[in-house]
């Protein structure tokens, strides 16, 4: 089982933070950090944001939340190991060509370090301050893969979509691995349709308190009616029973989790600084605001007690 924490970009925003966050999390045994995005926070939006019972995002417009791929780099810089994930990274806004490029980039001079986890997001009003339609964007997503792909696959890499075009072209340096694998975000089941169609994995939203047993049941039928072998498809999930103070032994809890599937878990960074969310909390993405002091002991003592007894 590979462990991850989450929202380590919103939390731990400046350069020193995310070289902190890096190298103990490294040193405890998790496998990666996942970082999340938006480029611009409406003032005013009525949005409803899929993860709360109150439709709204956590924090405000004033939150610090570096681009993904910039704070990545910093902890990636930081550390031997450590792997970084977007969690999620908002496809359609993006210009698939640049994108590859940078990712490319990303994971060549990482040593092959970089997860891209994807959605097609949820905030018009943001859509609509980047310039992008809101309309279609799950089917831009499709094509923005399958685009990055060709380019990553090989030099005079040609692609004719309805939104992507080029002919003749060549991106490198190419990822280390030929590709940068591309875990798929989201519990709908268009989100799972797309896991298990273009996936290298699936990352049912860990702020959702729903039973993902069958959205993870559901992509793996729709993979195998397309030919894919399910078990290819890496599930990636929250695990709130693992969880700091969560009341439950938390290698009980992993070993339910993995047994739905799952070959990563991810927890919440918060939940190992002080004066955050301890329990079974679900959706604990604080932004800031937390003592940060005694992270390292935190993460070293979880390490020792659960990532070193079923981490691999």
């Amino acid at each position: 089982m590979k462990f991850a924490l989450h929202f380590s970009n919103s939390n731990f925003p400046d350069a020193a933070g995310a070289k902190r966050l890096a190298i103990a999390a490294e040193a405890a045994g998790f496998e990666s950090l996942v970082v999340i995005e938006h480029v611009v926070w409406p003032t005013h939006y009525t949005s409803r944001y899929p993860y709360s019972p109150t439709g709204r995002l956590p924090g405000g417009p004033e939150t610090n939340l570096p681009d993904p791929l910039i704070w990545m780099a910093f902890a990636l810089a930081a550390t031997t190991t450590l792997r970084c994930m977007t969690g999620i990274l908002i496809l359609p806004q993006r210009n698939p060509v640049v994108l590859a490029k940078e990712l490319a980039t990303l994971d060549f001079m990482s040593g092959g370090r970089l997860e891209l986890g994807i959605g097609v997001g949820w905030l018009k009003e943001e859509f609509d301050a980047l310039g992008v339609p809101f309309e279609k964007r799950g089917a831009r997503a499709d094509e923005a893969i399958a685009a990055m792909r060709a380019l990553w696959a090989a030099d005079d890499a040609s692609y004719d979509g309805k939104f992507v075009n080029f002919s003749g072209m060549s991106c490198n340096p190419k990822p280390l691995r030929g590709r940068v694998p591309i875990h798929i975000g989201g519990h709908s089941e268009a989100a799972a349709r797309r896991a298990a169609i273009l996936g290298d994995g699936f990352f049912p939203a860990t702020g959702s308190q729903v039973d993902i047993a069958p959205i993870i049941a559901f992509m793996r039928k729709t993979a195998t009616e397309n030919g894919r072998d399910p078990a290819s498809i890496e599930i990636t999930t929250g695990c709130p029973g693992a969880l700091p103070g969560s009341g439950i032994d938390p290698l009980k809890a992993v070993a339910e989790t993995a047994a739905k599937g799952a070959g990563r878990i991810v927890l919440p960074v918060t939940a190992f600084m002080a004066g955050g969310p301890a329990g079974a909390t679900q959706h604990a993405n604080t932004f800031g605001g937390l003592d940060h002091s005694g992270l390292e002991s935190r993460l070293a003592e979880f390490g020792d007690k659960v990532i070193r007894h079923v981490g691999g």
